[in-house]
């Protein structure tokens, strides 16, 4: 008895020095990517040393923080499309809006360490859209032409193909080509183009989420630039010029704009005469 009475204060003393196991908390997926409309699950689990009902809370974090998980009820625009399993939330038929970072806080008052949290960042995939495309109707040979190409709406954004009455028009593959195409801006670029590249042109978006997307083809026609019309033009404009010019060179020399010819005078006013006093030069005889 005397052997035991003299162990059980250093029992006591360990079981005082122990180490404690405070609230911790961890998520098995810190980023979530999920296709719009479809469901997302942010994982939230926790563990605490002695508080068996702790507080669960689910923020948003953006330039404001909103709470979606409060006081056991979902807030907001989460209310009556999310559900929780423990502290692990689904959002039901996520959107745009949806995307962000969200928190997940565990507070446990009976623990030493009361308060844990985690992050989760959802991100939201949208496919392709049918993309906006700007294709010339025509254009003259070995001028510069630029066909564009955009989706503004994919996530991540999408990368672009050319086609040429329907069939693909590959990478140009050394530096003399005569076209360039950005797959990641989607511009078509001909340097210099030539009576060949006349086709139906479209354009292809895709980014992996959802089925590409092509927009309506359009036909661009290369012509050459007639040179006859232009010197023809050229050569009636500088005679045109050369007669102008001679003419009035000659109603000049004539006169014709002289300062005073065709003045008009009907605003002439005779000088005023003298007046002079009626005299009498005979005498009347009665």
């Amino acid at each position: 008895m005397e052997g035991t009475s003299l162990y059980l204060p250093i029992v006591i003393l360990l079981m005082q020095c122990s180490p404690s196991s405070p609230v911790t908390v961890t998520t098995n997926k810190y980023k979530v990517e999920v296709r719009e409309f479809s469901d997302a699950v942010l994982s939230c689990m926790f563990r605490t040393e002695r508080d068996q009902n702790p507080r669960i809370e689910w923020k948003k974090r953006g330039k404001d923080v909103s709470f979606v998980y409060f006081d056991g009820h979902f807030k907001g625009p989460f209310e009556g499309r999310a559900t929780i399993e423990g502290a692990t939330v689904t959002l039901q038929r996520v959107t745009q809006e949806d995307a962000g970072e969200y928190r997940c806080e565990i507070s446990a008052p009976l623990d030493s360490v009361n308060l844990g949290e985690t992050n989760v960042t959802l991100k939201v995939l949208v496919p392709p859209h049918t993309p906006s495309c700007e294709i010339p109707s025509g254009a003259v040979t070995g001028s510069v032409v630029k066909l564009h190409c955009r989706d503004h709406q994919s996530i991540p954004p999408a990368t672009y193909s050319w086609y040429k009455d329907s069939q693909p028009i590959s990478q140009p593959r050394h530096a003399n080509a005569t076209y360039v195409i950005n797959s990641h801006t989607g511009i078509l670029e001909f340097k210099s183009v030539a009576k060949e590249d006349t086709g139906r042109y479209s354009c292809l978006a895709s980014n992996g989420v959802g089925p590409p997307k092509m927009c309506e083809g359009k036909h661009m026609t290369i012509e050459d630039v007639n040179v006859s019309a232009v010197v023809a033009a050229v050569v009636v404009v500088c005679l045109v010029i050369v007669i102008c010019g001679c003419g009035g060179y000659l109603l000049h020399r004539n006169g014709f704009f002289s300062r005073h010819r065709g003045r008009s005078n009907v605003n002439y006013i005779p000088p005023p005469q003298e007046s002079t006093d009626f005299k009498h030069t005979q005498s009347f005889m009665l």
